[in-house]
């Protein structure tokens, strides 16, 4: 089993809007067909004039020309700009934390997001985990992979060497510790 290498760095690139979203469309000019608009689980939005529109998965300036198109119909010449002001991100994007972590939980992946980010948020992990047989399922080419993690050295030693980059879609196991 392989184990995460810290130097390892996550690809740079567009943030892809996910159910459970929060947008705001500002539409140049007309107020009132200006919103904000939570990405519904089916992926889609509705907005003034623009019906069902799927917005999951595209990122947002790419959703900003769909509903300019949708919106020429009745506007001339539409200026839309889509801002995220809450973020979840795509279903398979998120970071997912199951096991022995005091609050298991999926998370929205943030570029940049590490190790020890996720354990922040998830509360770090309880007395019964087996930090150091912690493991990240990641998926690479289309293949699971599972990585070897040190908590305890993270958590309790300090041994930043543990911190290892986190990728969209990682889930982390802890397994419960057998004394």
């Amino acid at each position: 089993m392989p184990v995460a290498a810290a130097e390892q760095q996550s690809p740079a690139r567009d943030y892809l809007i996910g159910p459970g979203d929060v947008l705001n469309v500002i539409v140049w000019r007309n107020p009132e067909v200006s919103m904000a608009v939570s990405v519904r689980p089916d992926g889609k939005i509705t907005t003034p004039l623009v019906e069902d529109l799927v917005a999951s998965g595209k990122a947002p300036t790419d959703l900003a020309r769909d509903i300019e198109k949708a919106l020429s119909k009745y506007i001339q010449q539409p200026v839309v700009t889509v801002i995220v002001t809450s973020f979840v991100g795509p279903y398979g994007e998120q970071i997912r934390v199951i096991g022995q972590a005091a609050k298991p939980q999926a998370l929205p992946y943030r570029q940049g997001m590490s190790l020890m980010d996720v354990l922040i948020a998830v509360g770090g992990i309880t007395e019964f985990a087996a930090g150091n047989k912690a493991n990240i399922i990641r998926s690479m080419d289309g293949k699971q992979q599972k990585l070897a993690v040190r908590l305890n050295d993270l958590i309790k030693d300090g041994d930043i060497s543990a911190n290892v980059p986190m990728r969209p879609g990682d889930v982390l196991v802890i397994p419960e510790s057998f004394f």
